[in-house]
């Protein structure tokens, strides 16, 4: 038998008008749904510190597989 590999995830949504509010839609998915999003690239919007905080504890807590956060 073969053993299963992880699918790794990468979502590049530079430069695409996410805001502070689809930033925090995007952090409250990833809450209830860890996945296997390992990479997440967000820069050049327009996020506030404090939606940028939201994603990086995500980044921060062992639970969740993301690796990689560029705001």
């Amino acid at each position: 038998t073969e053993r299963l590999k992880s699918v790794i995830v990468l979502y590049r949504l530079r430069d695409c008008g996410v805001t502070d509010e689809g930033c925090a839609s995007l952090a409250s998915a990833l809450r209830s749904n860890p996945s296997h999003l390992r990479e997440l690239i967000l820069s050049g919007n327009k996020l506030g510190a404090s939606e940028v905080k939201l994603l990086s504890d995500l980044k921060d807590d062992p639970h969740y597989k993301l690796q990689t956060l560029a705001c």
